[in-house]
């Protein structure tokens, strides 16, 4: 028997930092503490987290509402870039955006971190965004989990995902029920590309184009990389506002499928959205990638929102107090369309016209 020690497994050796991890939770801890709601007990590090349910006895039927989601392929912009303070607004829009288009407050939220090598800084920087993203739109972060994958990550990747869950009156529940004939349809701006088509705009900018993340863009007025990583809109509070202001029949998220398609999902079967494009421009980005790429307009269309994060179904004469609410929100919004009887051969939400501009 050799006289030289060898030295046991660990899990350090294997790759997993604890010591690591707990340095990142200590980090994180102020900026989750800037997201309490007075409903939140106990504080970050508990094996749950803990939200006082005694807040929705002033409900008469509290529903709950719930979701989950990521930010998909834009992460892998965040890492080359090395900037993580961003992804975490995109992966609270995500998630509390579908919430509220049933016209649900958000509440709380937990997040899942998944890296292949605790960088406690970096760690930090993300649960910083997401913290700043749940103040925006008025949630609480109420904990989460930072799991380090070594060999299955390379050291400095990286994916991030959360659920939130919030509470509506179930006679002010929102949705297609709601939807009349001459409702009108609201547009509110996006703030870029937001978290979805990002293989597309990768594949094509990126691996096709060959353009650098550094390189500046004439066309967008800063360098490709802040153009891509733009963090995306959060219009939760906004449409709470709405709700409050007027009559509103229904939202629809603008994510994965484009405008037409998630439209459509808030639509009832007998109903018909027509949204006119000429009513907006989108951002420069949308007709890069679909100029660069030769991409038609159709396949952009239903990959990409083209400038419109959020939709608001309206009755027509809520039309004039919904987008004062918008504009005193600083909301860039306008009539986008109106709701029509469904023909012999129309869906749920079509585009019709040329953009302006």
């Amino acid at each position: 028997m050799s006289e030289t020690a060898v030295p046991g497994a660990s899990y350090a050796a294997a790759g997993v930092d604890i010591e690591a991890g707990d340095r990142a939770v200590e980090l994180m801890k102020e900026w989750v503490k800037k997201t309490q709601r007075p409903e939140v007990l106990g504080g970050l590090g508990g094996f749950a987290g803990l939200f006082d349910a005694s807040a929705l006895k002033r409900y008469e039927r509290p529903l709950l509402a719930s979701a989950t989601d990521g930010v998909g392929t834009k992460v892998d912009i965040a890492r080359q870039l090395g900037v993580y303070d961003t992804i975490g607004h995109d992966l609270v829009a995500m998630v509390m955006d579908d919430i509220v288009v049933c016209g649900a407050e958000p509440l709380f939220m937990t997040d899942y971190i998944c890296v292949g090598k605790v960088h406690p800084e970096r760690v930090a920087a993300v649960v910083k965004g997401i913290a700043e993203g749940c103040v925006l739109a008025g949630c609480a972060l109420v904990g989460g989990e930072t799991a380090e994958h070594p060999g299955l990550l390379g050291e400095d990747d990286f994916d991030v995902a959360g659920a939130g869950t919030g509470v509506v009156e179930a006679d002010r529940l929102l949705g297609a029920d709601r939807i009349r004939t001459g409702d009108t349809v609201i547009a509110m701006a996006a703030s870029g590309l937001h978290s979805n088509g990002y293989s597309l705009v990768r594949h094509v900018l990126l691996n096709q184009a060959g353009l650098s993340l550094d390189a500046r863009v004439e066309e967008l007025g800063r360098t490709l990389g802040e153009e891509l990583l733009e963090p995306t809109k959060i219009y939760s509070l906004d449409c709470l506002a709405l709700t409050r202001t007027t009559e509103v029949h229904a939202f629809s998220h603008i994510t994965g499928g484009g405008l037409a398609a998630n439209l459509a999902r808030v639509v009832p079967d007998t109903l018909h959205a027509v949204v006119d494009r000429s009513t907006w421009t989108p951002a420069p980005v949308f007709d890069l990638v679909g100029r660069t790429g030769k991409v038609e307009r159709l396949e952009l269309e239903k990959t990409l929102n083209m400038g419109v994060g959020m939709i608001a179904i309206v009755p027509e004469a809520s039309t004039d107090v919904a987008l004062a609410t918008l504009a005193d929100r600083g909301v860039d919004a306008w009539v986008a369309g109106e709701i029509t009887e469904r023909g012999e051969h129309t869906t749920g939400a079509a585009l019709v016209g040329d953009h302006a501009g």
